[in-house]
C-alpha cells in the first residue's frame, strides 16, 4: 500500500472486519461495537497513517458544529472585502461567540448561489450567518438549501425560514441629524454610494433630525479612485458644508483622510460623523465620531437565534436592534 491513500476496505480487510464496523469506528458510531474492536481499529487507523474525509466525516454525523459565515464579495469592496471595518468587526463578534458557543465558524467570500449550496451541504453546516446579499438571494437559498440562516442587515420583506438580524438604520442617521443641528450646523451633507436599502434609511432619518433646509445628498461612486477623483472635482462644493455624515466609518475616514491632505481642518472647518463605530474609528486622527451598532449582541443573537431555527422554535422574522451616537474628536460645535 506504498505510494497509496489506505482505504476503509484496507483497514477492514487486514483486521477481518466489515467495512460498516471500520466506517463507525471513524465516524464514532461505537455504542454496538465492542471496546477491543475499537481499540484495534484506531491503532491500526494510527499505524496505517490513514487519513479521513472531514467531509465524509461531518456528513455522518447529525451535528458538525461548523457555522459557515458567507459574505458577498461586492465590487465596492474591489477584492478586499474582508478589510472592510464593518466586515472585520462583524467577523470578530461572530468567531467569539461561535467559539463561545463550542461550535465552530468558517467563512467564506462568493457572489455565486451555487457554492454557497454546495458550500453547505459539503460541510454538513449547522447553520449559516449572510451578508452583504440581497432579498432575491435569501429567497433562493431559502428555497435550495434546509440548513437555517440568520441574516445580517437584510432589506426584504418578510420571508418564512429567515431571520433578519438589523439595526435601527433610520434612527441612527435621526441621532446623526440631530446632534448636528444640536451643535448649530446650518449646511450638512450625507454621503453614500447608492440610494437604496438601508443607506437611504440612514439619509432619510438624518433628514428628518437636521430638517430639509440645508442638508443635502452626495452619490458617491463604489470605486475608491474614482471616489476621490470625484472629491477632487467637488472640492469647493464640500467645503460649504460644516458637516459631513458619510454613510459607514470606511468613507467618513476616508472623506477625513482627503480633506485633511487638502488642507481642510477637522472638525475646525468640518465636522465629520461615520456610522458602525467600528475599531477603526478610534486608530485615526481625529478620532471619528460614529453611530454606533452592537455587534457583540447582533453575534450572539445569531447563535442563539441558529439554534432556535434548527429546532423549528424560532417564530421571528426581524430582530432590530437600537444604536447609539458615539462622540469624538472629529466632531465640533459649528463655527468653533
Amino acid at each position: 500500500m506504498e505510494n497509496k491513500r489506505v482505504r476503509i476496505s484496507d483497514i477492514a480487510e487486514e483486521l477481518g472486519l466489515s467495512t460498516a464496523t471500520v466506517s463507525n469506528v471513524i465516524h464514532g458510531k461505537t455504542k454496538k461495537i465492542s471496546d477491543e474492536t475499537v481499540r484495534r481499529v484506531q491503532q491500526l487507523l494510527e499505524e496505517r497513517q490513514y487519513i479521513p474525509s472531514m467531509a465524509g466525516i461531518l456528513l455522518a454525523q447529525n451535528n458538525s458544529r461548523i457555522i459557515g459565515v458567507i459574505i458577498n464579495d461586492h465590487p465596492k469592496y474591489e477584492g478586499h472585502v474582508l478589510e472592510d471595518p464593518f466586515i472585520a468587526s462583524s467577523l470578530n463578534g461572530l468567531s467569539r461567540e461561535i467559539d463561545r458557543s463550542g461550535q465552530f465558524m468558517m467563512v467564506k467570500v462568493t457572489t455565486e448561489l451555487d457554492s454557497i449550496i454546495k458550500f453547505a451541504s459539503m460541510w454538513n453546516m449547522d447553520g449559516m450567518v449572510l451578508i452583504g446579499f440581497c432579498e432575491q438571494d435569501y429567497k433562493t437559498l431559502r428555497a435550495f438549501m434546509r440548513v437555517p440562516f440568520v441574516v445580517y442587515e437584510g432589506y426584504f420583506c418578510e420571508a418564512g425560514g429567515i431571520c433578519n438580524l438589523t439595526i435601527d438604520n433610520r434612527d441612527g442617521g435621526f441621532q446623526v441629524g440631530q446632534y448636528f443641528k444640536r451643535l448649530g450646523h446650518k449646511r450638512a451633507l450625507c454621503v453614500a454610494d447608492n440610494h437604496i436599502c438601508m443607506d437611504w434609511e440612514r439619509y432619510q432619518g438624518f433628514l428628518e433630525g437636521f430638517g430639509t433646509d440645508g442638508a443635502d445628498f452626495m452619490e458617491v461612486a463604489f470605486e475608491e479612485e474614482k471616489r476621490r477623483n470625484f472629491y477632487e472635482q467637488n472640492l469647493e462644493k464640500i467645503k460649504t458644508y460644516s458637516a459631513v455624515f458619510a454613510v459607514s466609518d470606511r468613507y467618513a475616514v476616508e472623506l477625513m483622510r482627503f480633506l485633511t491632505e487638502r488642507g481642510v481642518r477637522i472638525p475646525e472647518e468640518i465636522s465629520i460623523v461615520g456610522f458602525d463605530d467600528s475599531p477603526i474609528c478610534q486608530q485615526v486622527t481625529p478620532a471619528l465620531t460614529s453611530v454606533r451598532q452592537e455587534e457583540k449582541e447582533r453575534a450572539r443573537l445569531a447563535v442563539e437565534k441558529l439554534k432556535l431555527l434548527k429546532e423549528n422554535r424560532q417564530e421571528e422574522t426581524e430582530v432590530k436592534l437600537g444604536v447609539s451616537l458615539v462622540e469624538r474628536d472629529s466632531s465640533a460645535p459649528f463655527g468653533r
